[in-house]
């Protein structure tokens, strides 16, 4: 396998969005297109960028980018960044408008207030400026106009993001802060999950969960009854989800997984991910021996193929080794969000979704902690 540092590096959708929109307002000034067209990005690299489309409809004028995610696995590689530029009332400034296959914001809590298009802050400041630097560069200032970004076929790809359950409806959003995406660093995922956070606590929620995977997020929900807007899918990523909660505290946090994950955690990974290396068994073993279970069932675990054989192991030893990790799992937890004012809980789940660990909400303060 080659090495992270030798995947080809792409470009977010916000990037993609700021040059489609300074092509398009500059022929709306020009009538020509620049093609490529360069833009800067907010660590000041200057990068050029192809047109997939462009044409002038009476007032308005429209450019189009393909995204080009580089080796990155991201749902909105190849997907068409389309702005349509017309000129806006006197005093407007730069309207932002979403169009089809761009999602509006329904919910509070996120960067930006309710009803307006998911163009996050970041790509809308990059497109402002490109804007600016056409309107200097042909000597004048920037007039009114309206952006309007769509996407085509964003609403169905929208489906394979976290946006309805962050209030986000009708397609994509307009996302980026430095315009690079870097392969494989799930930025974009850790975005969610800081912005799920936001929206539960502008809603006022006092209770999230966490979970690992569908299977453990379905039996967190039928376990505490708790809604869509309380459920944060974390995936691999518990330590960004338990960092920010550490700043964006709510009152009680569960963490719910399978055992294989939960038992990472208990081990002290924050990145839960199977390259980040797998389960020790033999500490596994050792810790179910301590936590009860008998010899023989010990030396089988220790000679186990995974995780989940282990647990199927100990299956009739009522718990104890999924207590233990549970227990474990709660201290690395806890240690990440002190001193917040939470409460915490972690539950481990078998594929049935059987609760097969548990360790029961504390408060996450000093005399709760092993030193």
């Amino acid at each position: 396998m080659e090495p992270e540092t030798s995947l080809r590096r792409g470009w977010t959708t916000g990037a993609c969005a700021t040059a489609a929109a300074k092509a398009a307002y500059t022929a709306l000034l020009t009538g020509q297109f620049p093609d490529p067209v360069e833009i800067t990005l907010p660590g000041g690299a200057r990068v050029g960028f192809a047109l997939a489309e462009w044409g002038l409809h009476g007032a308005n004028a429209t450019a189009g980018v393909v995204k080009d995610a580089g080796d990155d696995p991201d749902v909105t590689h190849g997907a068409l960044l389309r702005a349509t530029l017309t000129p806006g009332l006197p005093g407007s400034g730069v309207v932002f408008r979403a169009g089809p296959g761009v999602g509006t914001l329904t919910r509070p809590g996120l960067a930006l207030p309710p009803g307006e298009p998911a163009i996050n802050p970041v790509p809308r400041r990059m497109i402002i400026a490109a804007i600016d630097e056409v309107a200097v560069s042909l000597g004048g200032s920037r007039r009114d106009v309206m952006v309007e970004i769509s996407i085509p076929g964003g609403e169905i790809l929208a489906q394979r993001t976290l946006n309805a359950r962050l209030g986000i409806l009708g397609g994509l959003s307009v996302l980026g802060t430095t315009g690079i995406v870097i392969p494989y660093s799930c930025s974009a995922w850790i975005h969610s999950i800081h912005r799920g956070i936001d929206v539960a606590r502008a809603a006022g929620l006092a209770h999230i969960a966490g979970s690992t995977g569908n299977n453990s997020e379905r039996a967190i929900r039928a376990l505490h009854s708790l809604p869509d807007m309380a459920l944060i899918e974390m995936g691999d990523f518990v330590g960004g989800m338990l960092k920010y909660i550490k700043t964006h505290p709510v009152a009680r946090i569960t963490l719910a997984g399978g055992v294989a994950k939960m038992t990472k955690l208990a081990q002290g990974r924050l990145d839960l991910h199977s390259k980040r290396g797998e389960v020790d068994l033999p500490a596994l073993a050792s810790l179910a021996g301590q936590a009860g279970c008998g010899a023989e069932i010990v030396a089988r675990i220790l000679a186990a193929n995974t995780a989940a054989q282990a647990y199927a192991l100990a299956g009739g030893e009522d718990n104890a080794l999924g207590d233990a990790v549970a227990a474990l799992a709660w201290q690395v937890a806890a240690g990440v969000l002190a001193p917040a004012a939470v409460a915490l809980e972690v539950v481990l789940f078998d594929r049935e979704g059987a609760c097969v660990g548990h360790a029961p909400f504390q408060p996450v303060h000093a005399r709760n902690l092993r030193v």
